[in-house]
């Protein structure tokens, strides 16, 4: 029915073991994780980027020693707090309790290759917790292309697979956020972009413009942001119910640290367009976040049967 991918989540694979390799790489394909690997030189730099992720998959033997690799692993979690952290251990029967209090906060849990279903039930636990409808994703993604290819006339829009993360960073100088709320849901969407190239594309598409600054930026965001919003209701919100819960919390938001707090550890929808324009060799990217913080129901969601007849009727979709 659609084209949409199963969800995504990209892992950091920390692991001391080149034993492991095969094992892990094969669980993570069989699990809808990413793996990514990275030098153990620029860990750090790799976790102060905005690379999303969805958890951490690390050996008690990454480093030369023990002691060494809880020190990483402590950097780590001060560095990505909201992250889970899974450590591998050689135990066939893995646990923390033998560690040190101090250091059993690091870890989400522990878990052995010898057992990998007790893996997968973390991977469910804490990564994909949250059931995203595939009719729901698919109808996100081509409302959100159809609205950046009218407003970025001439330009390429590419979407990846869609992922879910658990990182609370923010990308880019700037963002909007527009509240989702229905009988099935309650929560935002958000956007994400760099100010740099979305000013230089409306200066491209505006040559005749005396003027162009960060206040048509903020305009363009605003637009593609209403755009899909009200699309987005019209085909999956319709009218929410009178009694709708009207509790709120507050959103918290770190410039210094690019850190953004919903109120909620549950991972975020997150899809990632690429915009390119092949005859000035111009590309920017946005990300898009959906976070269903206050409520989320989706064994009652269900699409707007209106629009479809509105399609209908007007000659753009008929009944095979």
């Amino acid at each position: 029915m659609t084209d949409t991918p199963p969800l995504l989540s990209k892992v950091l694979v920390l692991d001391g073991s080149s034993d492991c390799t095969d094992d892990l790489k094969l669980f993570c394909e069989q699990s809808g994780l990413l793996p990514l690997k990275v030098n153990k030189t620029n860990l750090m730099a790799v976790l102060a980027s905005n690379i999303d992720l969805g958890a951490v998959l690390f050996s008690e033997d990454y480093a030369e020693s023990f002691e060494a690799s809880m020190a990483v692993a402590r950097d780590i979690h001060h560095a990505r707090r909201e992250l889970p952290i899974f450590l591998r251990r050689e135990s066939t029967s893995p646990s923390l309790d033998d560690l040190p209090r101090a250091i059993q906060k690091y870890f989400c849990s522990a878990y052995s290759l010898k057992n990998l279903d007790h893996l997968r039930h973390l991977v469910d636990e804490y990564i994909f917790c949250l059931v995203y409808p595939s009719a729901l994703v698919h109808g996100i993604r081509q409302i959100t292309e159809d609205a950046l290819a009218s407003q970025f006339k001439g330009m390429s829009v590419l979407c990846d697979p869609p992922y879910v993360v658990r990182d609370r960073l923010i990308y880019g100088e700037l963002f909007s956020l527009m509240s989702l709320e229905s009988s099935w849901c309650k929560g935002y969407m958000m956007f994400q972009i760099q100010e740099s190239p979305i000013l230089y594309a409306i200066k491209v598409m505006n040559p005749d413009a005396e003027e162009v600054d960060f206040r048509d930026v903020n305009s363009m965001l605003g637009e593609i942001t209403n755009l899909v919003w009200g699309h987005f209701r019209n085909r999956y919100v319709g009218e929410p119910p009178a009694n709708q819960n009207r509790v709120q919390v507050p959103i918290i938001i770190n410039h210094q640290h690019k850190h953004i707090s919903f109120g909620t550890e549950n991972p975020q929808l997150c899809l990632h367009y690429t915009l390119t324009n092949e005859s000035n060799g111009l590309s920017f990217e946005i990300y898009q976040r959906f976070i269903f913080n206050l409520s989320w129901s989706p064994e009652d969601f269900k699409e707007n049967p209106q629009e479809i007849e509105e399609f209908v009727s007007s000659g753009d979709l008929e009944f095979f």
